[in-house]
């Protein structure tokens, strides 16, 4: 299958030279059976919708109510792929999938989300098989969360920090996640640590760095978005 990779954001430089960018990290979850084309978003780089099988849109230092110029043409391409392709949103790809159908992205009075952060399963898809297991835990990094579902969304993960973990749109051939299966361990700590002592606080680091040793279900879920690209419709 030939997979288009929405970029719209990046690591760290430094960070960057060591982890790679967020499409080489998708590349190394999802494995060799795909074709991978990355698309800079930010510098207006939006292919035309049939040139892929199916699209991944990535994260973002951005939120989706910044005005970047680059937003709007992007939520106008979700609404254009609708129902043609597989779409799977991470993170900021999650949030601005929810605003191009409908729904509204803020900056959460819940403040900062690092670490590992477990979800309840509240639903259990098709491209899920036979997965039954009641919690879901990957690393995540954000501030922006979803407040107002679109009409078409169903919640299958959440929990009280994140109550819109992982939401499918079954009409619209799309999936996305707030957290970031992509990340390793190794990466979601070195950013923790970058970050310490300026957008988090010391105690809120450690405590997240430490959350990053315990077992997570990135493979799983990686497992999962495979089964949702290869599904057929």
């Amino acid at each position: 299958m030939d997979l288009g990779i929405l970029e719209t954001g990046a690591p760290p430089a430094d960070l960057k030279d060591r982890f790679g960018s967020y499409g080489d990290m998708f590349r190394l979850m999802l494995g060799p059976d795909y074709g991978y084309s990355y698309y800079d978003v930010r510098a207006g780089r939006l292919p035309e919708i049939g040139r892929h099988e199916a699209w991944l849109i990535t994260g973002s230092a951005s939120g989706v109510y910044d005005g970047d110029p680059w937003i709007e043409p992007l939520k106008g391409f979700i609404r254009q792929l609708s129902g043609q392709a597989p779409l799977v949103g991470i993170c900021f790809g999650h949030q601005i999938m929810a605003e191009a159908y409908g729904g509204r992205v803020t900056k959460s009075p819940k403040g900062w989300g690092a670490g590992l952060h477990s979800y309840n399963i509240k639903r259990h898809a098709s491209w899920m098989n036979s997965d039954r297991e009641p919690s879901l835990s990957i690393p995540v990094s954000h501030q922006d969360q979803i407040v107002d579902l679109p009409q078409d969304a169903t919640v299958l993960a959440a929990s009280d920090f994140t109550p819109y973990a992982v939401l499918e749109y079954p009409q619209r051939r799309a999936i996305s996640f707030q957290g970031h299966p992509e990340f390793s361990p190794e990466y979601a700590t070195a950013l923790i640590d970058l970050r310490r002592g300026t957008r988090y606080q010391q105690d809120f680091a450690d405590a997240a760095a430490a959350s990053l040793q315990k077992p997570n279900d990135a493979r799983r879920v990686a497992g999962w978005i495979r089964n949702f690209l290869s599904e057929k419709r």
